[in-house]
């Protein structure tokens, strides 16, 4: 599976109940690799995809960390170093008396600088299914690197997978747009946020049925209410969460993404590698920061 996408260094401040404006709030406070796109990757890899590669972009404050964080979650790196811009950062302020809830303060940095002159169709080379992060979506340079790539895996019957990635930053971009963007792909995997926003539908059952009439097969992230399965207009499935304590929710879309591929990959059916990814999900809100353990 090649993932292409976001790379970017959280630096994540759990604190407990409100912040306390014009002065001090105590939190914990680590830096750890992040990025969806890499989350995603270092999940599929964890949950036992065998051959997962990443394409991104990162600055060259970094790229060494970011290289030995991602072989050390069995993901083959191939990054290019920009050489204008840092590497993304996102600081995820991490509410530990609200059941783990962040907010992100995103500086995307060099991460959605990646654009067609980074793309290979050799990248495509024995790559059994095509993952875009939909943080590419937001940038020009990237979202022309997009149409590229789908062009590639179409001319090679590779499938493409897409997770929406931000709620607010398709508020931005405009929900017509995302969706001509992503047209062709046969999997979407939208938050409760996203798959709202996306068909301005507040019921997610309702929103999921009316996706899967643009794309083959939806499966919304619904968090401690598991997930949906969407095929040809109507919800055929829900999937049930796996029990989890919170203590950071950061990453945990990204976990069920990853997860869920890995076990679409390996033969499972949707709803089994939907359980799948209820699982991972549930294993990354126990731990803080968005990757799994990294490999012994």
């Amino acid at each position: 599976m090649l993932v292409v996408g976001d790379i970017v260094t959280d630096v994540v401040a759990r604190h407990r109940g409100p912040l306390a404006p014009g002065t001090d709030t105590a939190a914990a406070i680590r830096t750890l690799p992040g990025g969806a796109g890499a989350n995603v990757a270092c999940w599929a890899a964890h949950s036992g995809c065998a051959d997962v590669r990443l394409l991104g972009r990162v600055g060259t404050d970094a790229a060494a960390w970011h290289e030995r964080e991602l072989r050390a979650s069995g993901v083959r790196p191939h990054l290019v170093v920009d050489p204008e811009a840092a590497t993304g950062t996102v600081i995820c302020l991490v509410d530990t008396g609200d059941a783990g809830e962040r907010t992100f303060l995103t500086d995307s940095g060099a991460s959605l600088r990646l654009d067609p002159d980074d793309w290979s169709p050799t990248l495509l080379d024995g790559v059994a299914r095509l993952h875009l992060s939909g943080y590419l979506f937001f940038s020009e340079p990237s979202r022309a690197l997009v149409a590229v790539a789908l062009e590639s895996a179409r001319a090679r019957g590779v499938p493409v997978s897409v997770d929406p990635a931000s709620a607010g930053f398709l508020t931005g971009l405009g929900v017509d747009r995302f969706l001509e963007l992503a047209e062709g792909v046969d999997v979407l995997l939208p938050s409760l946020d996203e798959a709202c926003l996306l068909t301005g539908l507040p019921d997610p059952d309702d929103a999921a049925a009316k996706l899967s009439r643009h794309v083959p097969l939806v499966v919304a992230k619904l968090g401690a209410d598991g997930a949906l399965i969407a095929r040809a207009g109507a919800v055929r499935a829900r999937v049930p969460a796996a029990p989890a304590t919170p203590r950071d929710t950061t990453g945990a879309g990204d976990a069920f993404t990853g997860a869920f591929l890995a076990a679409l990959l390996a033969g499972a059916e949707a709803e089994e590698a939907a359980a799948e990814g209820c699982r991972a999900g549930a294993s990354a809100v126990e731990k803080v920061g968005g990757r799994p353990p990294a490999r012994g």
